[in-house]
């Protein structure tokens, strides 16, 4: 059951969330491993990259992607969040009645991986899909998918089985130190202002106020192994399989440091955390209150 309602409350955060995905995907993609200034800046920030958007592409642009970014968060963070709470359970995160931050760290790390590996051909397919666009504001390069189930089927039949999990090198780390950033730290800060009784014993707003901590701490954390996730995620391959750009996560990362400097590493930051900011606060909401009335009920 852990499971499921941590599968739910990831996806009733997704439905809000998944327009800024997709303006921070296109934002992460602008301008890849070019320099400042040799480029057409067809996305200027945040605001005018939703306007644009939704002006080119229409309302529906906005939602690309909708239906794997519900599979993959139901499944991924079903997952993480799921096995996260059974640890959490166990009482392996606290000693001496208190959450230690090094275990803490140590199991949303290890949920993370886990949660990475089993959602990432969901994540490849949902990077195409967000990336596709109106030839006139296109960035990176693009697919012709027409949906997540042909995509799925085009990528199987043209790079086989391994082909799904392509990009999988930077999902691990990405989701990984996410998920460690973020549930170390809603675990502490919960904890904080529970101690400090700023609110009353099982108030919704503990777990709304450790959410808005915790997302802070995410996006820092998070954003440079974001941008290159979905460029590793997005890059054409040869007749083999093999990325035409970049040869795993590592030479991303250098070759996007060395081409773009380190704000190129942070490209789509404000997309970023008006995306990852409220899904954090959201799904941990839902995530706390859902296992509230279940433990209450069962």
């Amino acid at each position: 059951m852990d499971f499921v309602l941590s599968g739910i409350s990831a996806c009733g955060a997704c439905f809000f969330t998944n327009p800024l995905e997709v303006v921070k995907t296109r934002m992460q993609l602008q301008g890849e491993l070019k320099t400042r200034g040799t480029y057409q800046v067809y996305y200027r920030n945040v605001f005018h990259a939703f306007y644009t958007i939704g002006k080119v592409d229409g309302i529906a642009g906005l939602q690309k992607g909708l239906a794997p970014g519900l599979v993959y968060q139901f499944f991924m963070n079903g997952v993480r969040l799921g096995s996260y709470a059974i640890i959490e359970s166990s009482g392996y995160i606290h000693t001496d009645g208190k959450v230690s931050a090094a275990k803490s760290i140590v199991a949303g790390a290890v949920a993370g991986v886990v949660g990475a590996y089993i959602g990432s051909p969901i994540y490849l397919v949902k990077t195409h899909l967000q990336s596709q666009a109106t030839s006139t504001i296109a960035v990176g390069h693009q697919y012709k998918h027409q949906g997540m189930v042909h995509a799925l089927a085009a990528i199987y039949k043209q790079q086989g089985i391994m082909g799904l999990w392509r990009g999988s090198s930077a999902a691990i780390p990405r989701v990984s130190v996410g998920s460690a950033a973020q549930l170390s730290t809603f675990s502490s800060a919960k904890e904080l202002i529970t101690d400090l009784q700023l609110f009353e014993e099982g108030s919704w707003l503990i777990a709304l106020s450790a959410g808005m901590v915790s997302s802070v701490c995410v996006v820092g954390a998070m954003t440079p192994f974001d941008v290159v996730s979905t460029r590793l995620y997005n890059q054409p391959v040869d007749h083999l399989g093999k990325g035409e750009l970049y040869r795993g996560f590592s030479d991303c990362f250098s070759k996007t440091l060395k081409k773009e400097g380190l704000t190129g590493l942070y490209k789509g930051l404000g997309a970023s955390y008006f995306r990852l900011g409220p899904h954090t606060i959201l799904s941990l909401l839902f995530w706390n209150e859902l296992r509230k009335l279940y433990q209450k009920y069962s």
